[in-house]
């Protein structure tokens, strides 16, 4: 069976549009693309570096497959993850009928959950998601996702596209590994721990045999 791991960069306050750059995506008048840029360091290349160590197939929405699509197979060797990138097969869910054009290109039409589900069935490499904010939404309300690979900026940025929609399912999470960047970076590696499990700090009510042994109490006393 194979794991779909989600990859992302998202805000304190959970925002994960346009980490790359102001015209990666500017729907909805967002103007802050870029975000990231200025937090960059040496532990954050190294944390992205290890992910990209181990074999994988990209999982990309169309938008992030296009962005990807007019840059990685034009910047040649001098950048490490080109090579990885351009040799791995991408899964892109799209409603388009457009061609893609990126080697490698595999198109999820239709039933883009189910198509998803199969693949986790198959034998392979883990199936790696960047960005895809739109398709992030679809794994999360069908639980396909088993593992997260985080950097948490510490910034707000308000209004913008975010990581956990609403139609994500509840489920726990375990902390397998963090570490912290020299730019304030937190960078976290969660696995899937099952159900939630619940509590209450309340007191817990006293029964009916407590009860009247106090009432009687009070009335000898």
């Amino acid at each position: 069976m194979r794991q779909v791991v989600a990859a992302a960069f998202v805000s304190l306050d959970g925002v994960m549009q346009a980490p790359g750059g102001p015209p990666e995506d500017p729907t909805g008048g967002f103007a802050l693309g870029g975000w990231t840029v200025p937090y960059w360091d040496e532990p954050m290349g190294q944390f992205m570096g290890e992910m990209f160590a181990r074999p994988f197939d990209l999982l990309l929405g169309r938008k992030t497959y296009e962005i990807f699509a007019a840059h990685w197979p034009f910047v040649g060797d001098a950048e490490p993850i080109a090579a990885p990138f351009n040799a791995a097969r991408k899964y892109v869910a799209t409603s388009g009928t457009a061609p893609l054009a990126w080697n490698n290109s595999v198109a999820l039409r239709g039933d883009v959950a189910g198509a998803i589900a199969r693949l986790k069935q198959e034998d392979g490499p883990v199936l790696l998601t960047q960005g895809s904010s739109v398709l992030l939404q679809t794994l999360l309300a069908h639980d396909l996702i088993d593992e997260f690979r985080l950097l948490t900026f510490p910034l707000l940025l308000g209004p913008g596209k975010r990581l956990f929609g609403a139609g994500a399912r509840p489920g726990a999470l375990k902390l397998a590994a963090s570490a912290v960047s020299t730019t304030g970076v937190v960078m976290s590696v969660y696995e899937r721990a099952g159900a939630v499990r619940t509590g209450s700090f309340e007191l817990p009510q006293p029964s009916p045999a407590e009860l009247a042994r106090r009432e009687r109490m009070r009335r000898e006393g």
